[in-house]
């Protein structure tokens, strides 16, 4: 049950630094696009893969210096027997403290016994791995694990192309599913001549139990292998080795046929059916090449909802299903500042965890806004869209996430939860009622950013005193359209006491007398908080694209100010 408890990377391609004690379970990497995510899993599969070799470049050197050689250190904790054997290991063991994620060179028994995995490269290129310790380095003692415990520690990478998992070779999980071996010798050229289904039969009375669980694995992942899955000579194949074994259906098609996402789906099934050791696994773009509901299968094979954590997982997403399907305590957020990177856990917390499930894309953002409501929200949406329309970028584009916050009693604990793990965060909010004023100061003293309407106004209000005639009116008509003059009759009556009807109102627009007093009345009754005429994300999105952007150039410099001022903070968050 091998974990990696501590891991420090140095001038590795993008890595100046990265000190980084991963959990036990999951570890799903986010984070904006070159903050070095992918790099972290090659950095563990170089370091701790079973290899002999590696094809090192100068671009794998940071800003290409390669001068200053490459350093991965992995520290292996929840180790075998044998990996603490005295004789073999003694000087290297070390100690590692959880609590303060602190190495010592004595072990003790306060701490967990544990051995560092190290992999230079200078600067010809030649890559060396050692266990490391200090009480190792005084004496003048230099090895390695030996090659068959770095092969029962090695992690089983899932990456785009998997299917070499579906084959009998070297590094494959069908390995470390059992000690059973074929025999491939005069007996494998035979079968190969013969017939390949001959082989299959014979293959079958050796590898029974390996794919008994392969079957097995597969029905339990709505996997489609048939009937029976067989050990047969590999159509492909050009000679006769461990290779030349893979999975067929009963029909003699070769599983790694099979697509992509199901291939991945697969190995990740049988990777936790492996070897007890065998418990690292590496997936980058977890996503790629599986449906939505598949990717809650691939998180589940991995152990996503298991407590007694499987599998050590290190991942990497770009999906907003991916991250809804974790918990807070799964998820890590990568930054780069210069050459230092960091990885924080986004945590447990309530208000952090709400976020994940209503609004996931904010994780994947770079800049977020925090909106009090789904008018907010809309707003934003419409008026980005017809920007879009008119050549801009969009949102999107930019790298923005909008939130709604449900709100004005939420907004400050969604927006401080996501200022602390370092994103850029703006509010949006009404100003009729008004926040906790601690929260909101705290908000801006971490250098959060808030836009409010003025005068205490909520958006309607500032809508209908702000737009110009044209579009105010425009706006009355798009409510009839969607509520029906009934409603909106009513809504009109209700605020102002019974003394103005839509009628009145209607009357005004056609004759040109759209005046304050009728504007304030029609903010207040556009509002109403059961049933806005515009409260629905929808609703406010189709209103901003159609009136509210097109109505901007004849609307209060004020009001248009405010609007390009929070498109601006979007753009300068590039």
């Amino acid at each position: 049950m091998a974990r990696i408890r501590l891991m420090k990377i140095a001038n590795f391609r993008g890595i100046k630094e990265l000190t980084w004690a991963p959990s036990a379970g999951i570890n799903c990497l986010i984070g904006p696009g070159d903050s070095c995510k992918s790099s972290i899993l090659d950095a563990i599969d170089l370091c701790l893969g079973a290899r002999r070799n590696l094809q090192i470049t100068d671009a794998d050197f940071f800003n290409l210096d390669v001068t200053q050689p490459i350093s991965i250190s992995c520290t292996i904790g929840s180790l075998a027997d044998r990996l603490k054997n005295i004789e073999t290991y003694g000087l290297h063991v070390r100690n590692f403290i959880a609590e303060t994620a602190q190495l010592e060179d004595e072990p003790e028994a306060a701490g967990e016994t544990v051995l560092t995995v190290n992999l230079s490269v200078g600067t010809d290129l030649e890559p060396v791995w050692t266990l490391i310790s200090k009480r190792a380095a005084d004496a003048g003692l230099v090895r390695n694990l030996v090659w068959a415990d770095r092969q029962a520690i090695g992690p089983t990478r899932i990456g785009a192309f998997a299917d070499g998992n579906l084959m009998w070779r070297r590094g494959s999980v069908l390995n470390k599913l059992s000690e059973e071996k074929a025999d491939i010798s005069a007996e494998l050229v035979k079968a190969a001549r013969e017939a390949r289904a001959g082989f299959g039969d014979r293959a079958g009375a050796q590898l029974g139990a390996t794919l008994a669980v392969v079957k097995d694995t597969a029905d339990e992942l709505g996997i489609q292998v048939g009937d029976d899955v067989k050990a047969m000579l590999d159509a492909h194949s050009v000679s006769f080795s461990g290779g030349s074994i893979s999975l067929h259906s009963d029909t003699g098609i070769p599983l790694r046929a099979l697509g992509v996402g199901s291939t991945r789906l697969l190995t990740a099934g049988l990777q936790r059916k492996a070897a007890a050791e065998a418990t690292m696994v590496l997936v980058d773009e977890l996503e790629h090449g599986l449906e939505p509901h598949r990717i809650h299968r691939l998180l589940g094979s991995l152990g996503s909802k298991d407590t007694n954590l499987p599998l050590q997982v290190f991942a990497t997403t770009h999906s907003p299903v991916a991250l809804q399907e974790l918990s807070g305590t799964q998820l890590m957020i990568v930054r780069r500042n210069g050459g230092q990177v960091s990885v924080q856990t986004v945590g447990a917390e309530d208000d952090v965890q709400s976020t994940i499930r209503r609004d996931p894309e904010a994780f994947l953002a770079t800049s977020v806004i925090i909106c009090e409501g789904a008018s907010e929200v809309g707003l934003l949406r419409g008026l980005d869209q017809f920007r879009v329309a008119q050549g801009e970028q969009s949102l999107t584009a930019l790298g923005v996430a909008l939130v709604d916050a449900g709100g004005v009693g939420n907004i400050y604990k969604r927006a401080n939860a996501l200022l602390k793990l370092g994103y850029r965060c703006h509010v949006l909010r009404d100003d009729d009622v008004e926040p906790d004023a601690a929260d909101e100061a705290a908000f801006l003293a971490g250098g959060g950013a808030v836009t409010k309407w003025p005068a205490k106004r909520k958006l309607e209000q500032e809508l209908f005193l702000s737009l110009g005639e044209n579009a105010a009116g425009n706006l009355v008509v798009y409510a009839v359209e969607l509520h029906g003059e009934d409603l909106i009759d009513e809504h009109i009556k209700s605020k102002s006491g019974g003394l103005t009807t839509y009628n009145d109102v209607n009357t005004a627009l056609l004759l040109g007398d759209f005046d304050q007093a009728t504007r304030e009345l029609l903010g207040m009754a556009s509002s109403t908080r059961s049933n806005g005429w515009f409260k629905q994300v929808t609703l406010m999105e189709n209103a901003a694209r159609l009136i509210i952007a097109p109505g901007l150039e004849h609307a209060d410099a004020s009001f248009v100010a405010i609007i390009d001022a929070l498109f601006a903070w979007m753009r300068n968050g590039r």
